[in-house]
């Protein structure tokens, strides 16, 4: 009797069997796993935003009706001309373009220098202020409405752009994020600068900030939509609409018209108030995945 023949072992034996790539299994795993949470998700940010534009667009009786209309019937800017003639419209928009400006610069340039302190600068009790600026980062910004009022108030500034700038000029989120990434640059470099006779404000301006431009502009962009998109405060310390902002005009807007045939009036105003955004956004949009990226990854 012969002796049975050796069975062949597969170099491969024991590893789980994979699905290839265009199968079945992995391409449902594929859209519900991976694109149907991304779709769904950017149906819920987009159609908002995209009913708002088209709405602004319509007349009073194409939006308050029982059949839904997507479409305009046609296209008119009667919408956006009652806006901008009804409130000072242009006022509304250059104060808040002085108040993101002049808060967004002086929020990143405090950033920039508290950052830079926390991580190449030797003093006492470092860690100790690292950590109240991770405290006032968890605490809601709400919390701190009622004592800024009265501060503000107390010292003159009540319908003025300085007393809606003041309160928020540090930003605890811009200070943390630009620490990590600090963090994370190679000492060499300052070392270098340092034997040339750099000191901190030529090694912070000539040195640390160009190489950390995606992170800074990341900073600034949510310190600009931050500064731009904010109502609470302005609403709270300003009653006259020589001061008033853009988000707070739309307030105003909708008190002075009334009634149901403003809604494509009030679409009309908040596409107005972020238009500008979205075109910083467009412009600085490139930095953000490499801002937010940098410091995350050491070694």
């Amino acid at each position: 009797m012969s002796a049975p023949a050796p069975v062949e072992v597969s170099a491969h034996a024991g590893e789980p069997v994979r699905p290839r790539p265009f199968s079945s299994q992995n391409l449902v795993r594929t859209i519900a796993g991976g694109y149907l949470p991304l779709i769904i998700a950017t149906l819920i940010i987009a159609l908002p935003l995209l009913w708002m534009v088209l709405s602004s667009f319509k007349t009073p009786h194409e939006i308050l009706t029982t059949d839904l209309k997507i479409l305009p019937d046609s296209v008119t800017l009667d919408n956006y001309a009652t806006a901008m003639t009804t409130v000072p419209f242009g006022r509304f928009f250059l104060n808040s373009a002085i108040v993101t400006a002049v808060g967004a610069t002086v929020k990143v340039t405090l950033a920039i220098m508290t950052a830079y302190a926390l991580v190449f600068v030797r003093f006492p009790f470092k860690n100790v202020i690292f950590v109240l600026i991770l405290v006032a980062l968890m605490v809601p910004s709400q919390v701190s409405i009622l004592p800024n009022y009265v501060l503000i108030a107390g010292i003159g500034g009540k319908n003025t752009l300085w007393g809606i700038i003041l309160p928020g000029l540090g930003t605890a989120f811009g200070t943390f994020l630009l620490r990590q990434h600090f963090m994370t640059l190679p000492g060499s470099i300052l070392e270098a600068a340092e034997i040339d006779g750099a000191g901190h404000w030529k090694r912070l301006w000539q040195v640390v900030v160009p190489i950390s431009v995606p992170s800074i502009a990341t900073v600034a962009l949510v310190t600009i939509v931050s500064e731009w998109n904010d109502y609470i405060w302005p609403l709270i310390i300003t009653d006259k609409p020589e001061v008033m902002t853009l988000p707070v005009g739309l307030t105003l807007l909708q008190n002075s018209e009334g009634g149901g045939g403003t809604w494509g009036i009030l679409m009309a105003g908040a596409v107005l108030v972020i238009l500008p955004v979205l075109i910083v956004f467009a412009m600085l949009q490139r930095y953000i995945v490499a801002g937010l990226t940098q410091g995350s990854v050491t070694g």
